[in-house]
């Protein structure tokens, strides 16, 4: 005996059915939700208006360039000019210097060498970092003062530069004059 097709197509229109009422519920929730969510525009505009209620103002920014607080009158050497701090984000590039303790030896200060006659780049603090800690082991294995040639990016803070080494070499002394 035959079984007639007709099973089987009632249970297709079933399942036909059941997607189609699905797929206009979901349809109905992204046209309701839509039109709740903001646009992208109103969005952005949001977040640049002030704070009606008048919560959470935002951070005025800092001026840059204060004089720093290691050089004039504040500086070890005598008769040091009065310098600025350098922005936020310049990078130094491969200058010269030592390392040396901080002046309340909590932390290493970069000394540039190239600056004894003009004193115009006072020590910076050293941010500590794995190319730090990679220094301190050279200077601690010699017997000697080390000159290290570094390049990093410099912060400010309270009127002071600070230094962040992205590339430190140990200079050779064999090519120093006497």
């Amino acid at each position: 005996m035959m079984k007639s097709p007709l099973p089987h197509t009632r249970r297709w229109i079933a399942v036909v059915a059941v997607l189609l009422i699905g797929a206009a519920g979901v349809a109905a929730q992204v046209g309701s939700s839509a039109s709740t969510q903001p646009t992208p525009r109103e969005s952005f505009d949001r977040l640049l208006s002030p704070d009606p209620r008048g919560e959470g103002k935002p951070l005025m920014p800092t001026p840059s360039g204060q004089m720093d607080v290691t050089s004039g009158n504040n500086a070890v050497a005598p008769d040091a000019p009065q310098v600025r701090t350098k922005r936020e984000g310049t990078m130094l590039v491969d200058r010269v210097g030592r390392l040396a303790r901080s002046s309340d030896a909590s932390g290493w200060d970069f000394v540039f060498d190239a600056d004894a006659g003009a004193m115009r780049d006072p020590p910076m603090r050293v941010i500590p970092n794995l190319k730090l800690m990679g220094m301190e082991d050279a200077i601690e294995s010699t017997s000697r003062d080390l000159r290290f040639r570094v390049s990093g990016m410099l912060t400010e803070y309270r009127g002071r530069n600070y230094i962040l080494f992205e590339k430190v070499i140990v200079v050779s002394d064999a090519n120093r004059p006497f």
